[in-house]
């Protein structure tokens, strides 16, 4: 019922829970005292004094009693905000740091969908599960034995009886625990799979409607949704079967418990301290229920309880992705070099295979090759997404490994075809990179990638980028990027199809500002278009996973192997020729103009 890895997330605010805890049992006992004194008038009452001082002691004790209450109540009340804002705040924080330390590797199998979900919603029900269920765990323990100290020096017969009915509660949430765990873990399955796929839909509305596909999705998205209604009333029904008993076992333990009582004013038995019937009897009466109520609003805690635990296992299982290891020194030389690396995404296949690179501190190198050859990987494991399976990744004669991750990064740019503008202002976007950069760095960043003029029309610096840079063309986006990488002014960059589907005028703009980068930085270039890379310093020509080739532009094409291949075909492609055939674009591709298309 307390799971021990969720505990440990609470860190150092454990001690709210204890002294929470502990309010309540004060709490017990202030309500306890109130009790008492109320059953000490009533017998005062019943004996028919009528002097008012013989009520004053009485009346004041339950008043002390009753402020008591209320004062820890309050301070309760109190603790359980401090404890909930503290948990939410070191769980998200927790969560944000381990996706910082994930780097650029995404969080496996969690997908952005159900990764917000946990770290939103889920944060939310681990807040109920830590600031209710846990104390509410240890009150609902702590309690029975409380009463059962104090009532048995009354009549030992019922104190017995009440404490032996109690565990039937705690057996009772036992016995569905292992049933709620799993409707409960299909639930937040349910949940986090609607969420995805509603997300998938508003993301994808464009291509829906092109190709007439809303309405199926719509169908889809319904399933989803009816499929999380069901599981949702099965968390109903099996909240409401359980609270049914734990209300038949509670109020039958009092009920028992109060007919021991009559039974015992029946035989004329008496209580202990001496204690007037009527005032030993009508105290045992009402403290009867306060056996039973802690554990029933446990159990009624319980469901809330484990929908609460399955989110933190969600987080859990977050917290516990391998990360890349990262060392301590500080970065000395700016050369990367790959050495007899070997990578594996599944540990079997190897995707890449032996590969060896160098990249100068200064100079521009390029990797090409077909889709699939393994150019992307290599990317992944220089910024460091990935360890290699065998060999080595250097930098400045370090392993990548033993570098700490901030200095490193705080060395690398990287820029691809899909880089990221925030939805904010232009001079935000450029203050990721470079916190103090002032206005005139901005411009002379923005005039390198021809943008000055277009950011002054649109209101300047201070014009909003929308989400997903909606608002600016995707050449317009690659070349602000761009502008906020030489901002960032990095000593190695990394420039992953960064001309990807965008105009020619722009590919050149950015392919001249990468080209005169290289005259003072370390850039690495990754290409599928190889007229981009002809002035490269040295080229790398990737086949399934391995470096066939290497050398310049004018070397390798006069090897006459792969790479004069691929470029002399992508050539011909570009000018329209193959064979010595005009090309015409077709829907399936090119084929020779006025024939058929050859495939």
């Amino acid at each position: 019922m307390l799971d021990k890895n969720l505990f440990k997330l609470l860190g150092g605010n454990k001690k709210y829970i204890f002294i929470v805890v502990a309010l309540m049992a004060v709490g017990l006992l202030a309500s306890v005292g109130t009790t008492a004194c109320i059953c000490w008038a009533i017998s005062l009452a019943v004996r028919g004094e009528t002097a008012f001082a013989a009520y004053i002691a009485p009346v004041c004790i339950a008043v002390f009693c009753v402020v008591v209450r209320y004062t820890v109540s309050r301070i309760n009340g109190d603790l359980k905000d401090v404890l909930g804002r503290k948990v939410k705040k070191d769980l998200r924080e927790r969560a944000y740091d381990k996706i910082v330390k994930l780097g650029v590797k995404e969080a496996d199998g969690i997908g952005m969908a159900g990764l917000t979900q946990t770290a939103m919603e889920g944060v939310e029900q681990l807040d109920i599960y830590f600031t209710i269920y846990i104390p509410q765990f240890f009150f609902a323990m702590m309690a029975p034995v409380i009463l059962f100290l104090i009532t048995v020096w009354i009549d030992w017969r019922v104190a017995l009886v009440l404490l032996a009915m109690v565990p039937a509660i705690p057996m009772s949430i036992i016995a569905v625990s292992k049933y709620a765990k799993k409707v409960f873990a299909k639930y937040w399955g349910k949940y986090i799979s609607m969420g995805g796929e509603f997300l998938d839909s508003v993301q994808g509305l464009k291509e829906l409607k092109i190709f007439k596909a809303d309405a199926r999705q719509h169908v889809k998205i319904n399933e989803s949704a009816e499929e999380f209604r069901k599981i949702t009333m099965k968390v109903l029904i099996m909240q409401l079967a359980s609270t049914t008993i734990m209300d038949t076992v509670a109020y039958g333990g009092a009920g028992l418990g109060i007919m021991m009582v009559i039974l015992n004013l029946a035989n004329g038995w008496g209580f202990g301290f001496g204690m007037p019937a009527v005032a030993g009897a009508l105290f045992l009466i009402l403290v009867a229920v306060d056996f039973f109520l802690p554990l029933r609003a446990f159990g009624s805690a319980f469901h809330v309880g484990m929908n609460g635990a399955s989110a933190g296992r969600k987080l859990l299982a977050i917290l516990d992705l391998e990360e890349p290891k990262w060392g301590t020194e500080e970065v000395a030389g700016k050369n990367i070099a790959l050495e007899n690396v070997t990578f594996s995404y599944d540990g079997q296949r190897d995707v890449l295979k032996n590969v060896n690179m160098a990249f100068p501190e200064k100079g521009m190198a390029a990797i090409v090759g077909e889709s699939g050859c393994g150019k992307s990987t290599v990317v992944n494991l220089i910024v460091g997404a990935f360890r290699p399976k065998e060999g080595n990744i250097t930098v400045g004669g370090k392993d990548l490994r033993s570098l700490a991750r901030e200095s490193y990064y705080g060395n690398l740019g990287v820029v691809s075809y899909n880089t990221y503008l925030f939805n904010a202002s232009v001079r935000e976007n450029f203050m990721l990179a470079k916190q103090n950069v002032t206005d005139e760095e901005m411009y002379a960043a923005l005039e390198k990638v021809n943008l000055d003029e277009f950011i002054r029309s649109e209101g300047g610096l201070d014009k909003a980028i929308n989400e997903d840079a909606e608002n600016i063309s995707g050449g317009q986006k690659q070349r602000l990027a761009m502008a906020v990488s030489l901002v960032a002014d990095k000593n190695i960059y990394v420039f992953d199809e960064a001309t990807s589907n965008i105009d020619i005028e722009s590919e050149a703009i950015i392919m001249g500002n990468i080209k005169a980068l290289s005259e003072t930085k370390s850039v690495i270039v990754i290409s599928h278009r190889l007229a981009n890379v002809v002035s490269a310093d040295h080229i790398y020509y990737m086949e399934a996973g391995e470096v066939k080739e290497s050398g310049t532009h004018t070397e390798l094409m006069e090897k006459r192997g792969g790479y004069e291949k691929l470029y002399s075909t992508q050539k011909a492609l570009e000018e329209g020729y193959f064979n010595d055939t005009p090309l015409a674009a077709t829907a399936t591709g090119y084929a020779p103009k006025g024939g058929q298309n050859n495939g």
